[in-house]
């Protein structure tokens, strides 16, 4: 086959609706995976290479990365006190336990990659499964990735600067040169990239003990004075939050919980996925939450929820006045945890941009694959082409505004459809089910954590997110629907398999 040629992924006989079987499920892959090594003659594709070690770190290490050093401040304030900042804390664990509990009954039940996109198909149809996959390549992995790489450019930067601040060109240069670096890594070999997802979990879940060893053995050595700062609350902050205040002190958390579902969207990679992906995420999230709750401790025995208040990174805080000499190494620990959570980031965001393209939802060159490392390389690149628009033109407050108002809507989204596939597809199998209060509870929750920080507190971030919302329904029917085609994707997609040696999934080059 000559790489110049672009070549159908589909069959004649197949539309753009995913591929069913009897039982109603998206398409089934084998036991291998479906997918193979185009060196020994089979199609190449995904192939299943995630362990349950793997899948715990994929979860863990995309869990664990800002969020849980820049976080707690937001959330103090907004809560109005320990006892209640703990409280959310701790809920927002059990919100993400719950939602990813459910996840795992949608994950094993439709194997195929992509997650919501592939729920969505299913549940609704190719519209809102559509909008999905335009959403989140457009908005909510983009943007995530970009975040997360803006604050590891900020906390490598701080590691390597005494009184005089960053220039904000630096940090942005940064985040550029990582969102850069973690897309060479997937594109070079799923196993670098789970490797180095290893690698850095390890790295950061060393520095999450050097945070809980530092303060526990601050209370030891005060004989328990040290742990005042979290039994008691100043007078000022000792007040109840409100009901819209209370759901931006969720958004704060949950941003540092975000990651929880991103075993699922590369479940055709996962090796035994019907014990794998609950497995992984019954054990990731319970770890991710204690470690949190610990962790906010170790910064109260140090500082008072005053001085908290008033820092802008609590982790150097917490370095300068535990680690002496050594402070440098608490930046560079949150930025190893970034960067490994972008990383996760990554891995995640392209399988779910190589599934809608795969379905005909985007564009067909996004769903091919590198010839000779089997990668997603295009939706890889795609992905951090947005995300370095965003990191260029934007800042972290307002991506954080864009994405965790529209992550919630498809979050909700993903508990009804479950609800839907229950009563419409009772006879799906079913590997792992769980108790329908679970999607209820999640569905409840997402619908409060759109519209409660929207009457608490309107942001123009929320009108842009409507407003691409519905440009995406608009493009919809002429380049999907009826499959309007502009002349030059055919030689856009010709030039990109010649320069970069990708090909469609399925297809075999000429040896």
């Amino acid at each position: 086959m000559s790489l110049t040629k672009r070549i159908s992924f589909r069959d004649d006989s197949s539309s753009t609706a995913p591929q069913t079987l009897d039982s109603g499920c998206l398409a089934v892959e084998d036991e291998c995976g479906g997918c193979g090594e185009s060196s020994d003659g089979e199609k190449p594709g995904l192939k299943r290479r995630v362990d349950l070690f793997s899948g715990i770190a994929l979860i863990v290490g995309t869990m664990i990365g800002s969020g849980i050093f820049v976080s707690p401040t937001g959330l103090l304030e907004r809560t109005g006190s320990v006892p209640y900042s703990l409280c959310v804390w701790g809920l927002c664990g059990v919100v993400s336990m719950l939602g990813a509990l459910a996840y795992a009954e949608l994950g094993t039940m439709i194997t195929s990659s992509g997650a919501e996109y592939a729920y969505f198909m299913l549940a609704f149809g190719p519209f809102p499964a559509y909008m999905f996959s335009w959403v989140s390549t457009m908005i909510i992995k983009p943007s995530q990735l970009a975040i997360i790489c803006l604050s590891f450019g900020e906390y490598v930067v701080e590691a390597f600067t005494d009184e005089c601040p960053p220039s904000n060109t630096t940090l942005k240069l940064v985040g550029v040169v990582t969102v850069a670096v973690v897309t060479l890594v997937n594109c070079l070999s799923v196993r670098l990239a789970t490797a180095v997802q290893n690698f850095f979990c390890f790295c950061k879940l060393a520095a999450i003990v050097i945070i809980v060893g530092g303060g526990m053995w601050k209370i030891i050595s005060t004989n328990g004075a040290a742990a005042s700062g979290f039994l008691s609350t100043p007078e000022e902050y000792a007040k109840v939050p409100s009901i819209g205040a209370l759901a931006t002190a969720f958004y704060s958390g949950l941003w540092a919980y975000d990651g929880w579902n991103n075993l699922n969207y590369v479940t055709e990679e996962i090796i035994n996925p019907k014990r794998n992906l609950p497995l992984s995420i019954i054990i990731a999230i319970p770890m991710v939450t204690v470690c949190y709750l610990l962790v906010n401790i170790s910064y109260l025995s140090v500082m008072s929820p005053s001085e908290m208040l008033i820092s802008d990174a609590v982790a150097i805080t917490f370095g300068n006045r535990i680690l002496g000499a050594f402070a440098f190494l608490m930046p560079l620990s949150v930025a190893v945890s970034t960067f490994g959570s972008a990383n996760g980031t990554i891995f995640a965001a392209g399988r779910l941009c190589y599934v809608a393209s795969r379905e005909g939802h985007l564009v067909d060159v996004l769903s091919f694959v590198h010839k000779d490392v089997l990668t997603p390389a295009p939706a890889l690149l795609f992905h951090a082409l947005v995300a370095i628009v965003m990191i260029v033109s934007g800042d972290i407050e307002s991506l954080i505004d864009f994405f965790s108002f529209t992550v919630w809507i498809f979050y909700g989204m993903s508990m009804l459809a479950l609800l839907i596939l229950r009563r419409n597809r009772p006879n799906l199998p079913r590997p792992y089910k769980v108790p329908l209060a679970i999607p209820i509870i999640v569905l409840i929750m997402s619908i409060y954590l759109v519209l409660a920080p929207i009457v608490n507190d309107p942001r123009v971030e929320y009108i842009y997110s409507a407003l691409f919302m519905a440009f995406g329904g608009f493009i919809y029917l002429p380049f999907v629907r009826y499959k309007l085609k502009l002349p030059f994707i055919d030689k856009l997609t010709q030039w990109s398999q010649l320069l970069f040696k990708i090909i469609p999934p399925g297809t075999m080059p000429d040896c």
